[in-house]
């Protein structure tokens, strides 16, 4: 995973696609797109405008993607995003249906979580387990970005 900031460039070189992600998200007018999708190249890289309200922990399950790595990027609000690294022995609780680019774990060990503030993001590929959309106290509206990317594009 890398975390990172909108106003900050990379010290080490991202792939073109990755950052052709990055380079949407500083380019709109994130606060009067409407939610939903928005395509940017296709099947290639698109995006998902969300607003949400972020719930606790233990309200969702972690996830993983195959198919797709995500960017995600918050607009305005609070997050924050468990984070593990896949080591194969996670219970899963809902596996990977055909046409879908997602699976549910029931649990994960070693789950960090990290805060995302307006103008942060964090890029996550497929080993990276996440549980986004979490709070640390209350729950509180949020707009936020998610950029996909396919895997075979980087």
């Amino acid at each position: 995973m890398i975390l990172g900031h909108i106003n900050n460039e990379a010290t080490f070189p991202l792939p073109p696609i990755i950052q052709q992600g990055l380079d949407f998200l500083k380019a709109l007018d994130l606060l009067q797109i409407k939610p939903g999708k928005v395509d940017i190249d296709g099947d290639r890289i698109f995006a998902e405008i969300v607003d949400t309200v972020t719930h606790f922990k233990e309200e969702s399950k972690p996830e993983s993607h195959q198919k797709y790595i995500d960017i995600h990027y918050l607009i305005s609000g609070a997050e924050y995003i468990g984070v593990s690294i896949s080591n194969k022995d996670n219970p899963i609780y809902r596996p990977f249906a055909p046409g879908k680019d997602i699976q549910f774990y029931d649990s994960v060990r070693h789950e960090t979580f990290i805060e995302l503030f307006p103008g942060s993001y964090l890029i996550l590929f497929p080993q990276d387990i996440h549980r986004p959309c979490c709070c640390s106290q209350e729950p509180v509206s949020i707009r936020k970005v998610i950029v996909k990317i396919a895997v075979g594009e980087i």
